[in-house]
């Protein structure tokens, strides 16, 4: 038995048994996951709390079996590896996500198995709790603004939502890039988000938000973040410069379109939509973003943190609550 009265190779986790609101997810005692050839055991120091976390949970997405525990981001302490597996040791420090998606079991509880294609080891003095509460925020931001926008110096770079998970780490990889970011918030975030790089913030509720953003622009931005495209797929259009990039990350309602499709028409301006899930190789993404965050280009800021036994209610807040960055579990 081990400290807590648990046998040496149980643990605890959260999770559920069926699909339903956040009263579905409970604390068990587990046992501890042996890891597959290419998989590596992780000691969890923290894991982000998403709402891609909610949707497995109450039955959007799929999940293949029950009991599952959630959580798609993990970063923690290397415990073992698999046979096959090469570039990971015991006590690594490490940062990884795409598990708890359905197929794997995730990072709320007190280990994880990951696959080593989806997680890398981090560099020296990288906190353990910020890297946990990176993962999905992070990634996505780099893969929308690196990768699809292909977000250049001197650009503007107007990003939705600054005070959100994926918006706060987005203003910083802009800024990374030397880009012009602007961003919108509600005003109490406004100072914060400043200090995170970005040159202008707007309150988003105000009436004339585009002639704002076009004024702070010279006329205009050269790349879009978009989290919720069914209130501003129109918007990105009428404020975007002639071949402007439209990245899509999300929406409410999943029927966004154009009051006035002439507007992109005629810029030509370019809308992809995306998935971090669809990236080919995930440990780029994961690099990048460990990069920023030990030269202190990236800093996720956490805004509460919550035990194993508080899960409910993180997810129940991660969907209702405002917030400046993320919220995360430590074990």
């Amino acid at each position: 038995m081990d400290s807590r009265g648990l046998p040496t190779d149980g643990m605890r986790a959260v999770t559920l048994e069926e699909h339903g609101g956040p009263e579905v997810l409970q604390v068990s005692e587990v046992d501890r996951p042996d890891p597959g050839g290419h998989e590596v055991l992780v000691e969890v120091a923290a894991a982000s709390v998403n709402p891609v976390d909610t949707y497995f949970r109450e039955g959007s997405y799929g999940v293949e079996e029950f009991p599952f525990t959630p959580g798609v981001d993990v970063a923690g302490v290397v415990s073992e590896v698999g046979d096959y597996v090469e570039g990971f040791e015991p006590g690594d420090p490490v940062y990884g996500t795409g598990i708890g998606n359905g197929t794997y079991q995730g990072g709320y509880a007190e280990y994880a198995t990951v696959p080593e294609d989806r997680i890398v080891t981090l560099p020296d003095g990288v906190d353990l709790v910020e890297a946990g509460a990176a993962g999905v925020a992070a990634c996505t931001a780099w893969r929308a603004l690196v990768d699809h926008a292909a977000l250049d110096p001197a650009e503007f770079c107007l990003i939705h939502g600054g005070s959100g998970g994926v918006g706060h780490a987005a203003i910083q990889v802009g800024a990374a890039v030397s880009a012009r970011v602007i961003t919108t918030a509600a005003p109490e975030y406004h100072e914060a988000l400043s200090g995170f790089g970005a040159e202008t913030v707007f309150d988003y509720g105000r009436d004339d938000l585009a002639d704002a953003v076009l004024d702070a622009s010279d006329g205009g931005v050269d790349v879009v973040l978009d989290h919720r495209l069914d209130d501003y797929m129109q918007f990105d259009a009428d404020v975007a410069v002639p071949g402007g990039r439209v990245v899509g990350i999300g929406e409410n309602s999943p029927d966004p379109a154009f009051t006035n499709d002439g507007a992109a028409r005629s810029k030509d301006v370019n809308y992809q939509f995306m998935s971090m899930f669809n990236t080919p190789d995930i440990r780029v993404l994961l690099n990048g973003t460990a990069h920023l965050m030990s030269t202190d280009a990236l800093s996720i800021e956490i805004a509460r943190s919550y035990g194993l036994d508080e899960a409910a209610e993180a997810q129940r807040a991660v969907m209702e609550d405002s917030f400046l960055g993320k919220l995360v579990i430590e074990p």
